[in-house]
């Protein structure tokens, strides 16, 4: 039964209200601590450089690195050209008589342009349906075929122009979701007519900057993607190495520089200072043949041999010293004004490397380099020993490689509405060409911009 009696609201005294507030500022402060406790653990690696470097505040699971710059996981198809399916991408690969060797164009520095089109094959996310590819692969070892004389200059250029006129999905996107890997300092260059060609499609490329030699640099930051260069296996593999780093107490330099001078000042300048400067900084002739020529495993030995390794420019931006001193352990130093580096949505540089201006190389950068704490090279190896992974082209199985990265970074360019000025569609959805003629209709080899 209801009671007759109204009911009497209770008045709100100061007594109440100070209550009140307590209670909310209380239940704010547990909220925050709560959510610290239960959030994953993230490395510095990802937090601005005015953040402490101690290593004892970091708390990065590598495995755990493309949750903070990419994404939660992967999806995306990706579709691989066959080397049979176009004409003239065979003479890409293996040069025009068909006798140069993949394996052969697997080594070295040039070798990316091998092991990515090699790892894509095996890909869980490759797709052999073109209908539902976000983006299409086309393999080519062109650096490779033209070091080794199995394309000239000119070859190259007209071969490209052949291969492009042949596909059909090319046109129709105007390039923007095919993939392209030239892996020198030359980039795109080395396909002469890339502006008018490949000017919206995507590169993977270890070079950032080409306007040394160039009127217009190949790369451009919306579209193209800074990949690792390619360390030696015997470095990279887990397990055994073909060297093994030393403890800083048995390093014989301060710093070291392995390079040939070509000529280039920053280069001429490290000579010197290393002849001026011989228990501080190595530089060793490098002889490229003969009884003397310094083997792979040597070199490695004479690279960790040092605390900093020294990466300056040579003929462009990148060197593949910087990424190769990870894997001896020592700190590599930057000395190229210009160079662009992989995977910087992940990865904070400033926690594993320094970069020095190439303007002030001489006896202030040893003064500077000898200044650094022992404690803090460590800490600062021991944060790059977490992310080298991301510069070895393991399988993508591997919870981090740089084939992963490269996709996490692909990802992030997949574009669902891809048109090109020669790409038109109704109200159906039919997409045609200028002339009206169906997609489907359409026959190689076709008009390119």
């Amino acid at each position: 039964m209801r009671s007759s009696t109204p009911n009497k609201a209770t008045p709100c005294t100061r007594t109440h209200q100070i209550g009140a507030l307590v209670l909310v500022t209380t239940t704010f402060f547990l909220t925050r601590l709560f959510d610290q406790t239960l959030s994953p653990p993230c490395s510095e690696l990802y937090s601005s450089a005015s953040h402490p470097t101690s290593l004892s505040s970091i708390s990065f699971h590598p495995f755990s690195w493309p949750d903070l710059g990419y994404g939660s996981h992967l999806n995306l198809k990706i579709y691989v050209y066959d080397e049979n399916e176009v004409d003239g991408l065979k003479d890409l690969m293996y040069g025009r008589d068909g006798n140069i060797s993949p394996d052969a164009c697997i080594k070295g520095q040039w070798g990316t342009q091998v092991k990515i089109h090699k790892l894509l094959l095996k890909s869980k996310f490759r797709t052999m349906n073109k209908e539902e590819a976000d983006l299409f692969f086309v393999p080519a070892y062109a650096k490779c075929v033209r070091m080794m004389g199995g394309l000239n200059d000119k070859e190259i250029n007209q071969t490209y122009v052949k291969v492009l006129s042949q596909m059909p999905y090319f046109r129709l996107s105007g390039g923007r979701n095919h993939i392209f890997v030239f892996p020198s300092g030359a980039g795109a260059h080395l396909f002469k007519s890339w502006a008018t060609y490949m000017n919206r499609s995507i590169i993977l490329t270890p070079e950032g900057d080409r306007t040394d030699k160039r009127d217009t640099s190949a790369f451009n930051t919306w579209k193209d993607i800074i990949i690792p260069g390619n360390v030696d296996d015997g470095m990279t593999r887990g397990g055994a190495t073909l060297v093994q780093p030393l403890p800083l107490s048995r390093r014989k330099y301060l710093a070291n520089f392995l390079g040939r001078a070509q000529g280039k000042i920053g280069r001429l300048q490290l000579i010197e200072l290393a002849k001026k400067h011989p228990d501080k900084l190595e530089s060793p002739e490098l002889k490229l043949s003969g009884p003397d020529k310094l083997g792979r495993k040597e070199y490695f030995e004479h690279l960790r041999n040092a605390k900093f390794c020294l990466a300056p420019r040579g003929e462009s931006s990148w060197t593949l010293r910087f990424y190769e001193s990870f894997f001896v352990e020592c700190v590599p130093v930057v000395l190229s004004d210009q160079v662009e580096l992989p995977f910087q949505n992940v990865v904070d540089y400033t926690q594993i490397s320094i970069k020095w201006p190439s303007t002030r190389i001489g006896p202030q950068l040893l003064e500077y380099l000898e200044s650094i704490p022992d404690e803090e090279i460590e800490n600062m190896i021991a944060r790059g020993r977490l992310v080298r992974c991301l510069w070895a082209y393991a399988p993508e199985s591997e919870p981090c490689s740089a084939i992963n990265g490269v996709l996490w970074e692909l990802q992030r360019k997949v574009r669902h509405f891809q048109q090109s000025a020669q790409t038109f569609w109704l109200h159906n959805r039919t997409v045609v060409n200028r002339d009206l003629v169906p997609f489907s209709h359409w026959k190689p080899p076709m008009p390119l911009p």
